[in-house]
C-alpha cells in the first residue's frame, strides 16, 4: 500500500510540474509577444546607428581602417574593420631537440595568450594538417607594421622555427564565429 501511495504522489507531482511548466511557457510566450508588439523598431535602428557611428569614430581616432557596408536584404549598416591575419609557416630552423622544441612551444603559447589578453589578437589556432602553414593569428591592431612587429616577437619566430606572412583582412565589427 505504501508503494502505491508513493507512486500516486510521485505521479501527481510530475503532472503538477508539467502543468506549471506549460503555464510558464504560455505566460512567457504572451509576454514575448507583448514586448515584441511594443518595440519601436525605428528607435532601435536609430540607437544602433548611433552606436555604429560612435564605434566608427573611436576606431578612426585610433588609426584603424573602417568602412560601412549596407546589407541589401536588411538595409542594415554593418561596420567593417581591417584586421591583419598572420600565417605562421614552417621556418628554416626546425632541427631543435625535443626539449628545446617543447620549451619554444610553451613560450609560443604564452606569447599568443598575452596577445589575446592585451587585446592585440582576437583568435589564434593551428591548422589540422601537416602542411607548410602551421596556423593563424588574427591581429586587431591599426597597422600592418604593428601586426608584423607583434607576430615577429613570437619566440618560435625569433628561433626560426616559424616564419610570418601577414595580410590585411576585413571583417564585420562585432560579429562572432558560429
Amino acid at each position: 500500500m505504501k508503494k502505491f501511495l508513493l507512486a500516486f504522489v510521485l505521479f501527481g507531482s510530475i503532472l503538477a510540474c508539467k502543468k506549471e511548466t506549460q503555464s510558464l511557457d504560455y505566460n512567457n510566450s504572451v509576454l514575448e509577444e507583448k514586448v515584441f508588439q511594443e518595440v519601436d523598431f525605428d528607435t532601435l535602428k536609430t540607437i544602433n546607428e548611433g552606436v555604429i557611428k560612435d564605434t566608427k569614430m573611436k576606431l578612426i581616432a585610433k588609426g584603424y581602417q573602417v568602412f560601412d557596408y549596407v546589407d541589401e536584404k536588411t538595409k542594415d549598416t554593418i561596420l567593417m574593420q581591417q584586421y591583419f591575419i598572420a600565417f605562421l609557416k614552417s621556418g628554416p630552423i626546425r632541427n631543435q631537440n625535443e626539449e628545446e622544441a617543447t620549451r619554444l612551444q610553451n613560450e609560443h603559447l604564452a606569447h599568443l595568450g598575452k596577445m589575446y589578453e592585451l587585446g592585440y589578437a582576437d583568435i589564434s589556432g593551428p591548422f589540422g594538417n601537416n602542411g607548410n602553414i602551421k596556423g593563424i593569428t588574427i591581429y586587431n591592431v591599426p597597422t600592418l607594421k604593428m601586426a608584423d612587429s607583434l607576430a615577429n616577437s613570437d619566440p618560435m619566430v625569433k628561433a626560426g622555427r616559424l616564419i610570418i606572412e601577414v595580410h590585411p583582412w576585413w571583417a564585420a565589427k562585432g560579429f562572432s564565429l558560429r
